[in-house]
Parts: structure tokens; sequence; C-alpha cells
């Protein structure tokens, strides 16, 4: 078996070839973008912490020709904001069945589901990543949904697991050097 050397750590060639074919990413919100917990005031504000790291990879992404999108259950100003900032223009919140935003995505951005890397980190996330080309949990996700996914990232939601996903990406389709993102 072939191996290449990523960033993080070798990939093995299987992981490496289906990374090349992706033309669109997915992501879950909370437990990838953030560490999964919510922060509530006394007041009862919420707030999330996203890190720029992550950011600079959906940017990255974004100017180069790969879509990024987002379906989460919660519904939040605040990933509305962060991600209208970072340019992400299909943002789906509020949903409990995955799947449907999945298959609109697919039409929308006429693509097949092999081109499409989706990245989660717990049961709800399940049923779109047994449908895509390329299915990743973060290292710090849910045990179960780890044993069904294609790779486990080596770094926690939150913390920078989503830019390892788009550097894995980037890297793959030799776009990672001519990649603008932006730390925001």
């Amino acid at each position: 078996m072939n191996v290449h050397q990523g960033l993080y750590g070798p990939v093995s060639d299987n992981i490496w070839q289906k990374a090349k074919k992706i033309k669109l990413l997915i992501c879950d919100v909370d437990g990838v973008f953030s560490d999964g917990r919510i922060y509530l005031s006394n007041a009862g504000e919420e707030t999330k912490a996203f890190h720029t790291r992550d950011g600079y990879g959906v940017r990255s992404l974004l100017s180069s020709d790969i879509a990024v999108a987002v379906i989460t259950g919660r519904k939040s100003q605040i990933v509305e904001n962060r991600m209208t900032a970072l340019g992400v223009t299909h943002i789906y919140q509020g949903i409990d069945d995955k799947f449907v935003p999945f298959k609109a995505l697919l039409e929308s951005y006429q693509v097949t589901p092999d081109e499409v890397a989706y990245i989660g980190d717990d049961m709800v996330d399940l049923p779109v990543m047994k449908a895509v080309g390329l299915s990743v949990c973060v290292a710090d996700g849910h045990p179960y949904v780890m044993k069904h996914c294609d790779m486990t990232t080596s770094i926690n939601g939150g913390h920078g697991a989503l830019r390892e996903l788009t550097d894995l990406i980037l890297l793959s389709q030799g776009k990672l050097e001519s990649a603008h993102g932006m730390s925001i």
C-alpha cells in the first residue's frame, strides 16, 4: 500500500486518492468548527469560539474553486455571521435530517457523492458520511463515528481539525501553495 507524506502525518493512498477528487466540502459546526461546547451567559446569550486556522483553510478551498457548505443541527446567528464572513454561501441550520440538504447541495453544485467530503463528530453526521467520497471525523469525535469514517483527524474539533482536512485536500490536488486563505 502506498503512503503519502501529509502535513500532519502519513496518509494512505486510498485517502489521498479520495481527497484528489473533492470539489465540495460539507462541514458540521459544533464539534468541528468549534470544540462542541456551548457557552451561555446569565442573560441567555450564546457564544462560540472559532479557530482562525480553520477559517484560513475554508478561504483557501474557496480560492481554489472547491466549494464549502455547512449543515448543522443548531441554529445560531453566530454561525451565520462566521460562515458569511468566510464566504460560505450554503448554510443550513436547525437541520435534523442532514441528508436532505446534502442531496440539494449535490444538485446545486452539480457534483457526485464521490466528489464530496464531509467532516463531522457525532451520530447525526453518519448518514451523510456514509454517502460521500471522503468521510472524516475529528480526533475527539464519537468513537462509533470514528469506526465508520474514512479518516480521523489528528487534531480535535475547534482546534484546527478542519484545517487538517482542507490542507489534505489542497495538498493532494497540488493546490496548497497557490491557495489564498486569510486568517479571519
